[in-house]
């Protein structure tokens, strides 16, 4: 695909928003030293609001991938005790960038409910690390926590994953790897606006192309960083691009969301479709003139307070609080 076509409208506030904050270049492998020396997302620092709400972090060092070291933190209100829902989070940051805080607070106000647990895994990035590292990582923090249910309080039938962006698409990943291995038994999948497929085949693909805050060209180097010369290629594993599963079923219900007017739009609209299909319950949310990643760049917004108020329905639909 080499024409741009006409794209969905941004919603007014979100328009605004990406006005406000003077427009996001492509992304090239040159910036990407640059990207990770900066917050992902504006606002509070992860850590301090943790804090600031009474949650206590710890870190433990685990085998990841290949047995090498890899680390995942353990989040839960200072004064937790007894038993609660366990919350697997995989960040987002197109594979390149982001680190395991990035996206953790969007679970805060269901632990606090819930009396959960959050454990997030700092899985290695792209390009130094290249499929299947960072999903094998994923896998292998979910394996941890799977084995220290008793240790961290978790029930272990409420077991779930949780991930946006490329952290959605390794949530998903990670998902079937878990069915396919016999791992943790999973109680649901959450995946927001899921980074699924390399192959740069969809209308929306085409659409956001130059605008936005994850066009067509940053989703090419993200993909060429983990993929390298397999991208778009059919030597490309299930686990790295869960679009290209063929067998869906035996996977845990799931919560897809996305904006209408950003690059993964398709993609994700076609994974809800498919687990249907397969026989799997899914909850599929297209915000109307959202672009990527929009409740954490403008919360806000309406379109972003509607965001969050289906999320948290439906996390207290699965998590029966």
């Amino acid at each position: 695909m080499t024409d741009t076509l006409a794209r969905p409208p941004f919603d007014p506030e979100l328009d605004a928003a990406l006005t406000l904050m003077g427009g996001f270049p492509a992304l090239t492998v040159e910036m990407i030293p640059a990207m990770r020396s900066q917050p992902m997302t504006p606002g509070q620092d992860p850590q301090e609001l943790l804090r600031a709400r009474g949650f206590v972090t710890r870190d433990v060092t685990i085998p990841g991938y290949e047995n090498d070291s890899i680390v995942v933190s353990v989040i839960h209100k200072q004064d937790r005790t007894g038993t609660g829902p366990g919350m697997y989070h995989t960040h987002g940051g197109g594979m390149i960038v982001g680190d395991r805080w990035g996206g953790v607070t969007m679970l805060l106000d269901a632990v606090e409910r819930t009396n959960g647990v959050i454990v997030t895994v700092e899985y290695r990035l792209a390009p130094e690390f290249p499929d299947p590292y960072p999903v094998e990582d994923c896998y292998a923090g979910l394996m941890w926590t799977g084995d220290h249910v008793e240790e961290l309080g978790i029930d272990p039938s409420r077991l779930f994953i949780a991930g946006g962006s490329a952290g959605g698409g390794l949530a998903a990943g990670t998902a079937l790897l878990a069915r396919d291995r016999g791992g943790p038994a999973l109680a649901a999948q959450m995946l927001f606006c899921p980074m699924l497929d390399d192959r740069d085949a969809t209308s929306s693909t085409q659409q956001i192309d130059g605008v936005g805050v994850w066009d067509r060209a940053s989703n090419i180097v993200g993909w060429t960083a983990l993929l390298g010369d397999r991208r778009g290629t059919d030597d490309v594993s299930i686990y790295a691009a869960p679009a290209r599963a063929t067998d869906l079923s035996g996977l845990p219900p799931a919560y897809i969301d996305c904006g209408s007017a950003e690059v993964f739009r398709d993609e994700d609209v076609a994974y809800a479709t498919r687990l249907w299909e397969a026989g799997v319950q899914a909850e599929l949310h297209v915000w109307a003139g959202g672009f990527h990643g929009f409740e954490a760049f403008a919360p806000h917004a309406a379109v972003s307070q509607a965001a969050a108020a289906a999320r948290e329905s439906w996390l207290s639909r699965v998590l029966g609080a």
